[in-house]
């Protein structure tokens, strides 16, 4: 009987597992969680989002989102604030502190990445991008320049 190759969802799913793993491996010394680390990636790239914003381009729950943020708060790496024009929204934006955690966190991350994507050249690197790019968005789970 020849081998079976295995479906995509499961190496993509296996590899998801030991990406988590590793990036809490990698953070860890810098005082984060994976979560936390995508959260202050996310408000890097646009400052002042609300809660249920953060939480849906972070893949949380707006619960989860809420404790990462509590926790963000006390280490001083985020700040939130009122919507001046709603009333009951919180607007949410990193702290210098915060930026300068998540540069040192992304040192770690590229080191990482480059170990994860050592095979592969720069056009491999940007078509494999492109790709899991496009199969996130058929999936619901865009990116937030596609809004």
């Amino acid at each position: 009987m020849a081998p079976v190759e295995p479906r995509i969802s499961y190496v993509v799913g296996r590899l998801d597992r030991a990406l988590r793993r590793k990036l809490g491996e990698a953070l860890r010394p810098h005082g984060l969680t994976v979560r936390q680390y995508t959260t202050l990636s996310v408000l890097r790239a646009r400052s002042g989002l609300s809660n249920a914003q953060l939480a849906r381009r972070s893949l949380m729950t707006p619960q989860s989102m809420n404790e990462v943020l509590a926790a963000l708060v006390a280490l001083g790496l985020v700040r939130r604030t009122p919507d001046e024009a709603h009333g009951r929204v919180i607007r949410t934006e990193l702290t210098a502190a915060g930026a300068a955690r998540l540069e040192a966190c992304d040192d770690a991350v590229d080191v990482l990445e480059q170990e994860m994507l050592a095979g592969l050249d720069a056009r491999e690197r940007e078509r494999l991008l492109a790709e899991l790019r496009r199969c996130a968005r058929a999936l619901g789970a865009g990116f937030p320049e596609d809004d």
